[in-house]
């Protein structure tokens, strides 16, 4: 798989793709390095950078214009719309990674809790690959390109969806830091 020639195929040349490589490289780059440093996890590297290149593929189709995204549906649905997307590209295990790294992953409990315009499954990170990638995105925001969260910062923004991925996080800094 080429993630480059997929993403070309959905993003032509301009600030949304740029936007879109360079946060998917950063979170590539995160993704690598904890696999290098925890040598002892046996993560798949090819595929921690193939998934972490394509993770946000589906943002083109949410309206997020700080992001130079004007498509119509709620940014929430990126991840699995991003999975369709990688699964008709003949990538199920990748589009496992898009579906599930949004915030630190989303359980059908919340879905239905909180009416969140979401298929009714859970979309939780389950692989350790899924859980790197998951992980290593919450470092790194679209808006703000040029820098890396603290742990801090990271914690902050996750805790604004309650405690339970605040939980996942934290378990993925004993394990991946």
């Amino acid at each position: 798989m080429n993630a480059l020639e997929i993403i070309n195929k959905y993003y032509t040349i301009g600030k949304q793709r740029e936007i879109l490589l360079v946060h998917s490289r950063s979170v590539a780059d995160k993704a690598l390095q904890i696999a290098v440093n925890h040598s002892e996890l046996h993560l798949d590297k090819i595929f921690l950078e193939e998934a972490a290149m394509v993770h946000d593929i589906g943002i083109f189709l949410t309206n997020a214009p700080g992001i130079n995204c004007f498509g119509t549906e709620p940014y929430i649905c990126h991840g699995y719309l991003g999975a369709d997307l990688i699964r008709k590209e003949g990538f199920p295990r990748h589009a496992l990674v898009c579906e599930r790294h949004t915030g630190a992953g989303i359980p059908l409990s919340d879905i239905e809790k909180q009416g969140l315009p979401l298929p009714h499954r859970d979309m939780l990170p389950v692989s350790l690959e899924e859980q790197v990638i998951c992980f290593a995105d919450k470092f790194f925001s679209k808006t703000h390109l040029e820098r890396e969260k603290s742990v801090e910062a990271a914690r902050k923004s996750i805790a604004k969806y309650g405690v339970d991925g605040l939980n996942r996080f934290d378990k993925w800094c004993v394990l991946f830091l």
